[in-house]
């Protein structure tokens, strides 16, 4: 999913990314975030990979492919680098969100 700038500016609700989450959204793009709509990505284990040249490159229905942990969106054969998530979000994500993993550990991954 690609958004364009200030992706899910607006209400502070967690309905967006809710939903997002519900779909089996894993990962999204923009070219920008509000920062509550950011952190509520995060919270609830949606990676928010921030980039605004790969936004500008991909067109409507382009079919690309995401390695999560390394940060590579491979559009047919052209691949883009984009910031990997940090070690800690990759942690929490094998328990499914940040939140799952405060549940279990009482406490955040470090950083």
């Amino acid at each position: 999913l690609v958004f364009g700038r200030n992706a899910g500016l607006g209400s502070s609700r967690e309905y967006a990314p809710e939903a997002l989450k519900r779909l089996g959204i894993r990962a999204v793009l923009a070219k920008s975030y509000a920062r509550i709509f950011f952190r509520n990505l995060v919270n609830l284990g949606i990676v928010p990979f921030e980039s605004e040249e790969v936004v500008d490159a991909l067109e409507d229905g382009d079919e690309v492919e995401l390695d999560l942990e390394r940060g590579v969106l491979v559009r047919g054969g052209e691949r883009f680098l984009l910031r990997p998530p940090p070690p800690f979000l990759l942690e929490a994500l094998k328990e499914g969100s940040l939140l799952d993993y405060y549940k279990r550990h009482g406490r955040f991954p470090e950083e």
